[in-house]
């Protein structure tokens, strides 16, 4: 009996010591904001096409395009956050175009407003697409953004630009928002204009966090565009970059994005990094499944006697892609109709009529997510949840 208790009392310690983690003094009369965060924005020719079916049906728009009803799934989500950031991978075109997909994108601008619409405050804009076409993609991309009083950063349209820092205030709190990528090799800027695109670096990202903290940034929080493509775990560059980032720097939270697949996401040195959302809306021409998925991250900031506490939660997405018909064919019964970004987790709660097949695929999405997710940590290990609508 004795040793019976003994290893009952040895365990108990062995699991206090284990998963004990001395929970952080919340500072009394304390701030808190929360950050939603989304993947790639991404648009190819077949999403432009949708945008002026659903304008046709609805009569609504600009120019003959509206993409308001394809990224309203995620609004409920997007709009309920304190601060809403994106990624606007390309630069933009004129509203009635022309546009071009794939290398060398330039995108209509109406996208923007339904960025906007949905919820979203600020976007990051450094991506290897940012000078695809050179200073008028830019200037014109940046432009319609000041229009639509949708901040940005990670590119400018000159030098003074460039030294400015994105802070805005977030329920009381100034919180400083930074953009870096790697640079295309096919569209590079030229060194007279090198101001124009925010190069991937770990000293040029200590130097920004620094110029945000003299101008009063409380908190930083960093969108970097690296990895590589289609791989749903991260690439030694990208561990690497993180231990620095996060023993170098005082950054608060890291969002990643360019892989077009979920990453996971991982608390390094007491930072919360997320390596790769994955697409918040994207229609590749060779579709894997995977690069239809992606994750909202939900970050809460709360206020410690020691600085700002992060806890992280997550929501799935999915991009819903009609069948490829042939002329004449016709539509199984039940299947995608029109491409639409999904909230995951609302439509397994409420499938309403929909099919299984349907339902399965949504199924797949979520689990497949999850383990994505928590690729580099047992579930929940460090905190990360799925979003409840109702926390």
């Amino acid at each position: 009996m004795g040793r019976a208790v003994s290893i009952l009392v040895l365990a108990g310690m062995t699991a206090s010591c284990t998963s004990g983690v001395e929970e952080p003094q919340v500072k009394a009369g304390g701030r808190s904001f929360t950050v939603a965060a989304a993947g790639d924005v991404l648009i190819h020719p077949e999403l432009v096409e949708q945008a002026a079916k659903d304008a046709e049906k609805a009569g609504e728009g600009e120019a003959g395009l509206d993409f308001g009803p394809m990224l309203a799934g995620v609004k409920p989500v997007i709009s309920k956050a304190d601060l809403a950031i994106c990624h606007m991978e390309t630069p933009v075109g004129k509203p009635e175009g022309p546009f071009e997909g794939y290398p060398e994108f330039l995108v209509p601008p109406q996208v923007l407003t339904a960025l906007k619409g949905v919820g979203y405050d600020t976007c990051s804009t450094a991506s290897n697409h940012t000078y695809d076409h050179g200073m008028k993609g830019v200037r014109r991309t940046l432009d319609v953004m000041d229009e639509l009083e949708l901040g940005h950063t990670g590119s400018s349209r000159s030098a003074e630009e460039a030294e400015r820092i994105n802070i805005r205030e977030v329920k009381g709190v100034k919180v400083a928002h930074l953009a870096y990528s790697w640079e295309s090799f096919l569209n590079p800027t030229p060194e007279k204009r090198k101001w124009a695109f925010n190069r991937l670096g770990t000293d040029e990202i200590k130097k920004a966090e620094t110029r945000a903290r003299n101008e009063g940034a409380e908190v930083v929080i960093l969108s970097v565009h690296w990895g590589l493509e289609h791989h749903n775990e991260p690439s030694v560059p990208q561990l690497q970059l993180a231990q620095r980032l996060t023993e170098e720097t005082g950054i608060d939270l890291v969002i990643g994005h360019h892989a077009h697949v979920v990453q996971p996401i991982q608390k390094v040195n007491g930072t919360w990094i997320a390596y790769s959302l994955g697409n918040q809306i994207a229609r590749h021409s060779s579709p894997k499944g995977t690069t239809e998925e992606g994750a909202i991250g939900w970050f809460e900031f709360r206020e410690t006697v020691d600085g700002w506490d992060v806890t992280a939660r997550y929501r799935t997405t999915l991009v819903d892609i009609p069948p490829e018909l042939e002329a004449g064919e016709k539509a199984p019964d039940g299947s995608v109709v029109d491409h639409r970004l999904v909230d995951v987790q609302q439509v397994i709660d409420e499938p309403g009529d929909l099919s299984e097949e349907r339902l399965a695929r949504y199924r797949l999405a979520e689990d497949r997510t999850r383990g994505f997710l928590y690729n580099r940590g047992t579930p929940g290990g460090d905190g990360l949840k799925q979003l409840s609508l109702d926390e």
